[in-house]
């Protein structure tokens, strides 16, 4: 099996190296694993593929490549030029330090990279490491994902619903904030919303009185809907949530044809 992996937290973070770990266990011996990781991170880009600049990309070692560009750039340079348009059997990215869970899922480069790969075809995983006082705790905060990753990306790719149509679903999982002891299982669960200000903007003056703006994230550790994502991530299970790309509210469709019939 060839596999391709990447992030958004940059190429050297500490969570691609738990992923590398995993890719060569689902590889086996006689199997490949090419790393193409953003040269600097890139979290919170979602989506965004650099579409009006070149983006540079460097061989570091064997396998191993870092582009200036977002996840989704890196999927892209990994099918067309690393691998010279020869797909990958599997693409994995991640495992993103903090949780892609609930409304995290729409900002996320790691989901970015998993759904680029969607699009072109190829089977693939997005996976985080949901943090906490518990994982900040251990010498290895990353500790549920190491355990358990092998056996989740393994159970996807035995049992999961892998789609062939245009819109091709690709798995998205997140680890609770706990040690891989304490870590109860798999509970398959729909994308949630953490109720609260989410995403804001807070000013900031520099010394020479000009005014710069940070964007903050809002609390991590509240619950969505029971038994979505970042619910069953707090109550110690790993989230499995199949998505597609496709952002149509289907459910509305009839109503809003006879609405404006």
């Amino acid at each position: 099996m060839r596999i391709l992996i990447t992030n958004d937290d940059g190429i050297n973070a500490p969570g691609l190296e738990v992923l590398q770990s995993i890719a060569h266990d689902i590889a086996g011996p006689d199997g490949q694993v090419w790393t193409v990781a953003p040269a600097f991170e890139q979290s919170g880009v979602g989506h965004c593929i650099s579409y009006t600049h070149p983006t540079m990309i460097a061989e570091l070692s064997p396998r191993r490549f870092a582009a200036e560009g977002s996840p989704a750039d890196c999927v892209l340079a990994g099918i067309y030029d690393v691998l010279q348009g020869g797909k990958p059997d599997l693409v994995l990215s991640g495992v993103n330090r903090g949780n892609n869970s609930g409304e995290n899922t729409l900002y996320s480069g790691t989901i970015g990279g998993a759904m680029e790969a969607a699009l072109q075809g190829i089977p693939a995983i997005a996976m985080s490491q949901f943090m906490g006082p518990e994982t900040e705790a251990l010498d290895d905060p990353f500790q549920s994902a190491r355990q358990h990753g092998t056996a989740v990306v393994r159970a996807l790719l035995d049992k999961g619903i892998w789609t062939q149509d245009a819109y091709r679903i690709f798995y998205n999982v997140n680890f609770p904030p706990i040690g891989a002891a304490a870590t109860k299982g798999l509970k398959v669960a729909p994308q949630g919303f953490r109720q609260g200000p989410g995403f804001s903007a807070e000013p900031h003056f520099s010394p020479s009185g000009r005014k710069f703006l940070w964007i903050k994230g809002g609390p991590q550790h509240i619950p969505g809907e029971p038994g979505s994502d970042a619910t069953v991530n707090l109550e110690g299970w790993i989230s499995v949530t199949p998505m597609r790309a496709d952002l149509t509210a289907h459910d509305l469709l009839a109503d809003l044809t006879a609405r404006l019939a």
